[in-house]
């Protein structure tokens, strides 16, 4: 097990460049499949669910050449359709849960895709139904095998259809859309996620020749074309990196510098961060968050009541973010209630803040009511563990605000979505060490 051990109260200062977006990443490297002819990709993440999907894919037989740092060619023009029917096949998507977009891609071309039940983080319970609810609509035979827990999913043509989605699902909208663009006839999805992911999916796609329109709302309109051919896709930086870093300034009173954010695409990202009172600038491109020596104050609502952050599908806050303002708002003047929605453990973390010295009253499994502390008293270093990827950052944050030598054990959920995570922080001035144990 990997360990990081941190030196915390530490002021960093400097320019900090955000990693591709995972997530996006997840969807766009599925897509490749969906044709036969070369497509690049640029800015994709070096972190282990990404890579363990390329590897997948290689053995799938997608051809894959790397061109560069965070650069790759993938033609899919000789799938080997029966690795998916192997063992190693049922081990190799287990162990990521963004293997589940494979599926629509492979139905769409080959009229047949399978997953085994996939893994991914510990923050409650994640269906699948959506995806395969999309699929069954578009015409497909679903069935489930219970003793392997294994899907899968065939048809011999998809036919165009409308759907009502149960939930605004990220994974679930770009699996049936990418399903949708080789089906015969036009397709309808309403209440379809609209994340800048799943629109840097669907702009992907149409350069790509399918004929989907809507991007950016909750209805989209996808005519079937009968194959798509190749282009050239960069990343978009990641979002929930970027909202990191500007906790990680505020947390540690840093003065820093988050080069080329896409800032279009951050949504209300930057104003939630300002409702906890921190100072976030706009140049050009970038975003320069000032050092902030006399602490950060949450604002309340009009009425005086206290303030509630909360997560909801875009354009409301992202899920994935909540952790890091949960951790912000420890040192904050003031109080918070931060409401987790979408997933039911992802707040059971916080026994490690509270060991640290946090005020924070777990209200129930989506609740939790933080009492900052103004900077009045640091929290403490620990040793603690890692649950998931975005509570493990949020951690980390506060291992490197604590007074004290902390210790995070079972690191390698951070590594899953963050990119060299220690080199980069050292580069800012931070004092953090990997251990290999």
């Amino acid at each position: 097990m990997k360990t990081f051990k941190i030196e915390g109260g530490q002021q960093l200062k400097g320019a900090i460049q955000p990693q591709g977006a995972k997530n996006e990443a997840l969807q766009i490297l599925c897509a490749v499949i969906l044709s036969p002819e070369k497509i690049t990709i640029h800015n994709i993440p070096d972190i282990i669910d990404v890579n363990k999907l390329i590897i997948l894919l290689g053995k799938l037989g997608v051809k894959i050449e790397k061109l560069g740092k965070g650069s790759y060619s993938f033609q899919a023009d000789e799938i080997n359709l029966e690795y998916l029917e192997t063992e190693a096949f049922k081990v190799d998507g287990r162990g990521l849960r963004g293997s589940i977009m494979i599926v629509g891609p492979l139905l769409a071309r080959f009229g047949k895709g399978y997953i085994p039940k996939p893994g991914g983080d510990k923050i409650g319970r994640r269906r699948l139904d959506t995806h395969f609810e999309g699929f069954i609509k578009l015409g497909a035979t679903f069935r489930y095998n219970r003793e392997d827990h294994f899907y899968g999913v065939e048809a011999k043509e998809l036919k165009g259809t409308y759907m009502l989605l149960d939930e605004a699902s990220v994974t679930g909208t770009a699996n049936i859309v990418m399903a949708a663009v080789l089906a015969t006839g036009t397709t309808t999805i309403y209440n379809a996620a609209c994340e800048p992911y799943l629109q840097q999916l669907c702009k992907m796609l149409n350069r790509m020749g399918a004929k989907i329109s809507g991007i950016g709302s909750n209805m989209l309109t996808i005519e079937g074309v009968k194959s798509l051919g190749g282009t050239v896709h960069t990343m978009l930086p990641d979002m929930i990196e970027i909202g990191s870093w500007i906790g990680l300034a505020a947390m540690t009173k840093s003065e820093l510098t988050i080069k080329n954010v896409s800032w279009d695409d951050l949504g209300v990202i930057p104003n939630v961060f300002r409702k906890l009172g921190i100072t976030i600038e706009r140049k050009g491109d970038d975003i320069f968050i000032p050092a902030h020596t006399d602490g950060y104050e949450i604002q309340n609502y009009i009425d005086g009541s206290i303030l509630t952050i909360s997560d909801a599908p875009w354009p409301g806050f992202t899920p994935d973010l909540l952790s890091i303002i949960l951790v912000v708002s420890t040192q904050a003047r003031g109080s918070v209630l931060i409401h987790q929605k979408m997933f039911e453990s992802r707040l059971f973390f916080v026994d490690k803040l509270i060991d640290m010295g946090a005020k924070i009253i777990l209200c129930d499994p989506h609740r939790a009511s933080v009492i900052g502390h103004d900077f009045k008293s640091s929290l403490k270093a620990t040793t603690m563990t890692s649950p998931d990827i975005r509570a493990g950052v949020s951690l980390l944050i506060a291992a490197l605000s604590a007074k004290g030598t902390s210790t995070i054990h079972n690191i390698e959920q951070i590594d899953r979505g963050y990119e060299n995570i220690d080199d980069r922080l050292r580069a800012i001035g931070a004092k953090i060490e990997r251990i290999d144990s």
